[in-house]
């Protein structure tokens, strides 16, 4: 007997607090346009990268520098595409990282 009336008390108590979560949706429209940023995307010509781990390290790198959104790397074509915020960094920043790290990046036209 008791448990329905256990059930019955979370599914009025889980109703209650979801809608204390719920937040109207022109709120949630004006809190997304705030947060969109400019993005622009570079790609790099990495000579030295001969092994599996290449790709890895020169990835990590340039994740590193401040501003960079995301970056792919592609061990075949020996090449990295970044995607990055103009305003805080720039390709130069991004391509000198991976040079640090021991793979000296260019960018590519």
């Amino acid at each position: 007997m008791k448990r329905p009336l256990i059930v019955a008390t979370a599914v009025a108590i889980l109703g209650i607090g979801a809608s204390l979560f719920l937040v109207p949706q022109s709120q949630v429209n004006a809190q997304s346009t705030n947060v969109a940023t400019e993005t622009a995307t570079a790609i790099f010509a990495i000579e030295n990268m001969t092994c599996a781990l290449c790709p890895i390290t020169v990835r990590k790198a340039m994740e590193g520098v401040e501003g960079v959104r995301s970056v792919q790397t592609d061990l075949e074509a020996r090449t990295a595409t970044a995607v990055f915020d103009p305003n805080i960094t720039s390709a130069a920043d991004i391509a000198a990282a991976s040079t640090n790290a021991g793979y000296p990046a260019r960018s590519k036209p």
